[in-house]
């Protein structure tokens, strides 16, 4: 698992905006799998970070959130995408493909329910919104009283 498998979804876009921000400063291999370099960070903060792509819970920074522990930050993510700048369209096709994937499947979702609801009965249907105004939330019940009842 690498670097932006472990990283949060937050960590994986500041860091992407950092590398095209071009904050990452003296990006340099120290050996076959391991990178070092200095980050801008917010304030005019310099981070040291390290990261090792082979052992990803190896790499280190110096910033706040990340010093000590073994999480993934921003200014790793950032020096990960400088060291390997074709990354970046790997990673962006990927999550483009997984967002039209996702609206696909919400499509698909609704038609299904849209054609749920429509070959329900109109008790069955009266059942249910009862069901979805009592048990859901109380804005839900207070709005609906208020635009449909006029209370």
């Amino acid at each position: 698992m690498g670097l932006i498998n472990m990283a949060s979804g937050n960590s994986v876009w500041r860091g992407l905006d950092y590398c095209k921000e071009k904050k990452v400063n003296n990006c340099k291999k120290t050996n076959e799998c391991e990178y070092q370099g200095v980050v801008n960070g917010s304030n005019d903060n310099k981070y040291n970070v390290f990261i090792n792509i082979e052992h990803p819970r190896k790499s280190k920074c110096d910033c706040p959130h990340a010093k000590d522990t073994r999480i993934i930050c921003k200014h790793m993510i950032a020096l990960y995408f400088t060291a390997f700048p074709k990354e970046v369209d790997i990673f962006l096709k990927e999550n483009e493909e997984a967002e039209k994937e996702y609206e696909k499947y919400e499509e698909e979702l609704e038609e299904k329910m849209i054609k749920y609801v429509n070959s329900m009965s109109k008790s069955e249907l009266q059942q249910t919104v009862l069901e979805l105004l009592y048990d859901g939330p109380e804005w839900q019940y207070d709005r609906f009283i208020r635009d449909k009842i006029g209370y």
